[in-house]
């Protein structure tokens, strides 16, 4: 490595970085983004996130006294520079895998993770309970927190920021804003100018001249006024908000201009009260295939970094692909069907309905509270809107699926993706308690496919109805079975797929193929519960007059799940089987592959047949 990487292989810490003089730190860069396209093509990850924040990243570890000073990486995606700074070099390649280091910022990992994160636009709002807590001690650390111009979309972020500049606590935003291009001359404006606003000299005169014009507010609220107009006319519109919200407005400033970088953070690094810099980047910077499509390389599978071509997907449909299809499908009949998603048009699988359907579909950005009550309000005007949603993100949207949806008996429909185990996301994604959560709320339907034809019948089913609806499903490739047509389904009933003896196996969910195998094995009754809510209560009750045995299966936590509904019921009417419920175990599962995750919690055919054994023995 020293040969390739002369300068990275001797950065152990960021002290080691520190330790560089100035003109050492883009030759590094450049080195560290070389790196880290050679690790994720290997391994697989987030790349041109990363790619787009390499300067960045080392700036703020030469200026920041990093891990005194605390650095918060909002999502965390663009973290692997972070990581590969700060003692992670030589573990990169395993970042994602099993027992590897973890896709996200993680606390447990290493003491530079101060915040352990993987869902959006949190940064700030953390950032300011750290800031408090320095103040309050008189530490003497610095917060810095590092959001991209998608994340600060979501409410959370600006809630923060309104709180921030109220509480005038020290800390630095820096926005990254990696959407607009930059113009040579007003980048390199803008980097001075920036440096004027953050240097000592006109903070020393902005503050002294505050404290005199305190006793005068007439003249102080026109200074105030016209600093923030000479800012807004001289940078951008953005400073205004951001003034408005209590923050110093610095920027724009070229995000790769490592020089200009340091200069600027070095000046802000000793003023007081919240500052906020905005930063221009690229996403997939010195990557040319990744600058052309930041979309298509923001998460990778292994590739060959010297041809720039991503593998093409298997021919089978993913499960975001049926619902695509479906939901083109029916927009093409009802033109009030409405589809919504909080910024996941690709993951979802609605890049072609967007293009096909533009007046019917909607990206609200990362805001799902938003969603589901933009949602609810569409549904009380009489249109039909479907809800695209991750499980893990659905979370987030809880108090609205309660209170603006189910309590107002609303049709909304949610496609729920990524329900069960995601795989190399890890714990701030797994899909692992939707069904618990969704279980108890009245007026709620709740359905789970065993594979893409039972999918878009429930899909059209929940389009039937009139009431709140949930289809949850996996992630990945579909099961490849032939698709019906649509027929909406008998509301609860589920479905007897062979008749056996002694053990009843209840499957919710697609692992259905999984207990097929074990079921026709010792034969046992295998049934294809199909709803969650409601039970099929009747189908239970008579499966209890002529079985030994129960087993619930489902892609969700234990506590709570469907294997829950089924124990409640039988104790209910008084028939008490030994029941055993398969499922997601009381722990967040870490990152390894599906498969991998599905044995290792025993959710695969082996893993089923062993704990079914165990029980019987």
């Amino acid at each position: 490595m020293q040969n390739t990487y002369p300068l990275l292989s001797k950065i152990n810490s960021p002290e080691d970085l520190r330790l560089l003089n100035k003109e050492q730190l883009q030759p590094l860069a450049d080195e560290l983004r070389a790196y880290l396209l050679e690790c994720v093509s290997q391994s697989s990850g987030h790349l041109a996130s990363g790619l787009g924040v390499v300067e960045l990243t080392v700036a703020l570890h030469y200026v920041y006294q990093t891990p005194f000073d605390q650095l918060i990486w909002d999502v965390g995606h663009q973290a692997y520079p972070h990581k590969i700074l700060t003692g992670r070099r030589d573990q990169i390649k395993t970042i994602r895998q099993k027992d590897g280091i973890h896709p996200f910022p993680w606390r447990e990992e290493s003491v530079y993770d101060v915040l352990s994160v993987g869902h959006s636009s949190t940064s700030i709002s953390a950032g300011l309970g750290i800031a408090v807590a320095a103040e309050k001690e008189n530490a003497g650390r610095k917060t810095v927190c590092v959001i991209g111009d998608g994340a600060i979309t979501a409410g959370m972020a600006f809630e923060a920021l309104n709180h921030a500049g109220a509480l005038h606590t020290d800390m630095l935003v820096i926005l990254n804003d990696n959407e607009m291009s930059i113009s040579e001359n007003v980048g390199a404006l803008n980097n001075h100018l920036a440096q004027i606003f953050s240097g000592s000299l006109y903070t020393t005169v902005r503050d002294g001249s505050k404290k005199i014009l305190d006793k005068v507010p007439t003249i102080k609220n026109f200074m105030k006024k016209s600093e923030e107009h000479m800012k807004g006319v001289i940078f951008s519109p953005e400073s205004t908000l951001f003034e408005e919200l209590g923050f110093n407005y610095i920027g724009p400033v070229d995000g790769h201009n490592i020089e200009e970088l340091v200069k600027t953070l070095s000046n802000m690094r000793e003023l007081k009260g919240p500052q906020f810099l905005h930063i221009r980047t690229k996403k997939g910077k010195g990557y040319t295939p990744a600058e052309n499509d930041p979309i298509g390389f923001h998460g990778v599978p292994k590739f060959d970094p010297a041809s720039g071509q991503l593998p093409k997907a298997k021919n089978v449909p993913t499960y975001s692909d049926i619902f695509g299809n479906w939901l083109c499908e029916m927009a093409a009949q009802d033109a009030k069907l409405i589809g919504i998603t909080p910024a996941m048009r690709e993951g979802s699988g609605m890049v072609e309905f967007s293009k096909r359907f533009p007046e019917q579909y909607f990206d609200v950005a990362i805001a799902e509270q938003h969603a589901v009550t933009f949602a609810a309000g569409l549904a009380i005007a009489g249109y039909k809107p479907v809800v695209a949603i991750y499980s893990s993100f659905l979370q987030r949207a809880y108090d609205q699926l309660i209170h603006d949806v189910a309590i107002q008996n609303l049709p909304v429909i949610f496609a729920i993706d990524r329900a069960g185990i995601v795989g190399a996301d890890g714990q701030t994604h797994q899909g692992a308690f939707d069904l618990s959560y969704m279980r108890c709320i009245p007026n709620m339907t709740i359905m789970t496919p065993s594979d893409e034809n039972e999918m878009r019948q429930m899909l059209y089913t929940a389009y039937t109805l009139n009431t709140p609806v949930a289809v949850r499903y996996p992630r990945g490739n579909a099961q490849g079975v032939e698709l019906q047509p649509m027929n909406p389904l008998a509301i609860g009933k589920g479905r007897i797929l062979r008749e056996g003896k002694k053990v009843a196996i209840l499957n919710f969910g697609a692992l259905l193929n999984e207990a097929k195998t074990v079921a026709e094995q010792y034969d046992y009754t295998l049934v294809d519960m199909r709803f969650v809510k409601p039970l099929d209560e009747r189908l239970i009750a008579e499966l209890a007059e002529n079985h030994d045995y129960f087993v619930t299966l489902e892609e969700n936590a234990i506590q709570g799940g469907a294997g829950s509904a089924v124990n409640e019921y039988l104790q209910s009417i008084g028939k008490i089987k030994p029941l055993m419920m398969l499922g997601i175990p009381d722990y967040f599962v870490p990152q390894a592959t599906q498969q991998e995750a599905y044995e290792m919690l025993g959710l695969d055919a082996k893993g089923i047949e062993k704990k079914i054994q165990a029980m019987l023995a």
